[in-house]
């Protein structure tokens, strides 16, 4: 939150012991903030953009630094990406199941893709968040000419099937600018 006008209060919401040391072992989790009230708030610092997105009755498995906020009624809990690796992003996610709704950010206006329209494939660090019930996997486009440079830097993708959607940023993330010392 960096501003709001309104009636809110807020209040520390932990997670619970086993959910704190998967955060410790993982390095994937959220830290939680309890909000009640009614208020607008000013957006994330620029080009950040924030979307929502409905769940009735299904999961997202989201990257937890994109979780901006979600309804109460969510079940969170970390798990392993199956299908995944080190070389993809990581081994661990955030998921959040049942109805509600779910804020993330992206850097950048975000992109949805719908596996079921064709092969879908993402960029490990492009990648923000999909539905729970995708296959993942990992697609290698690695070759020997790698080893001496002459890669394309892509060697690596998170590869998407089945019925649902997956969210990617514009971007590799933010970048730091350019600076002189």
């Amino acid at each position: 939150m960096v501003a709001y006008q309104g009636n809110v209060n807020f209040a520390y919401q932990g997670g619970g012991a086993a959910k704190f040391l998967k955060k410790a072992f993982t390095g994937e989790g959220l830290s939680l903030m309890r909000v009640e009230g009614r208020a607008t708030s000013s957006s994330p610092t620029p080009p950040t953009r924030c979307t929502s997105c409905s769940l009735q009755n299904s999961g997202l498995s989201v990257n937890g630094k994109n979780v901006l906020a979600f309804s109460a009624g969510l079940d969170w809990n970390v798990e392993r990406v199956k299908g995944g690796s080190i070389a993809a992003g990581g081994l661990f996610n955030t998921t959040l199941r049942g109805t509600g709704w779910v804020a993330i950010t992206t850097d950048g206006d975000p992109v949805v893709l719908n596996p079921a329209e064709a092969p879908t494939f993402a960029d490990a660090q492009a990648l923000v968040a999909w539905s729970v019930h995708l296959q993942t996997s990992i697609r290698s486009t690695f070759t020997a000419g790698s080893l001496i440079g002459r890669g394309s830097g892509e060697a690596f993708q998170v590869a998407f099937q089945g019925q649902g959607f997956v969210i990617v940023q514009p971007s590799e993330g933010a970048t730091v600018p350019p600076h002189t010392h």
